[in-house]
């Protein structure tokens, strides 16, 4: 299953906007089970739960039906992905790539405390996320780079993606100057990878579950990050 293992929390800074997270991904799961547990202690001793009735799988001519587990029931349920699902992996890929080698100048260069957590946790996140990227293409027979493509022509227009005059301009500066660009560049890179998500559901992809739960929370997840970085440089510039 794809999902993300180091989700970036920011528990006491983001409030409204955490709890907001909370509910579009695992809080509705708690809400519905504990509804669930409710309406077991409060229905009459008639209301009785009715089983889930099991989905059983017709066997070829000669070999007996087999009842499917309900891992392999939600597999059948979910839509294939797509090559739109595809190349918006891919390019999720290059994009997450961009923005470890971001965090990767902030040890030497960061002034400031905040930013230094800030790009330890959102390192961690989407270097987990790659590797989970990276296995669902696998998983699905695909090639991890399209080996058709000029990818680097084609990395240079996705959104949030800095130039290489961009790049090496955060490279050199440092202290208060290096934290401001950070924050500013990490902003622009992080409204690209929700661009990106729009754009994806926006040709008809991410119908398969994996791919709709990773694009939802990449959405969400960026969403809460520049709301925090932009409280962080409103700090830095007053």
């Amino acid at each position: 299953m794809l999902r993300a293992h180091s989700t970036v929390r920011f528990e006491e800074e983001t409030g409204d906007d955490g709890m907001k997270w909370l509910a579009r991904t695992g809080g509705a799961a708690t809400v519905i089970a504990l509804a669930v547990g409710l309406a077991a202690c409060t229905g009459s001793e008639d209301d009785v739960p009715e089983a889930s009735a099991p989905i059983v799988q017709l066997g070829a001519p000669g070999e007996d039906n087999r009842t499917l587990s309900p891992e392999e029931a939600a597999e059948l349920a979910s839509p294939p992905h797509t090559a739109v699902d595809v190349d918006f992996v891919r390019d999720m890929l290059h994009h997450h790539t961009q923005a470890i080698q971001m965090t990767g100048y902030v040890p030497d260069r960061a002034g400031d405390e905040d930013v230094k957590l800030l790009a330890e946790r959102m390192e961690l996140s989407q270097t987990d996320e790659i590797v989970l990227l990276e296995t669902w293409l696998r998983e699905r027979g695909e090639p991890v780079r399209d080996p058709d493509a000029d990818h680097a022509d084609h990395a240079a227009d996705m959104p949030g993606i800095l130039t290489d005059a961009q790049l090496a301009q955060l490279e050199a500066a440092s202290g208060d100057e290096f934290d401001r660009l950070f924050l500013e560049f990490m902003i622009f890179h992080h409204q690209g990878a929700i661009e990106m998500v729009h754009d994806l559901y926006d040709a008809g992809g991410g119908l398969e579950t994996e791919i709709d739960r990773f694009a939802l929370h990449v959405e969400a997840d960026q969403d809460i990050e520049i709301k925090r970085m932009e409280q962080m440089l409103a700090s830095l510039n007053g």
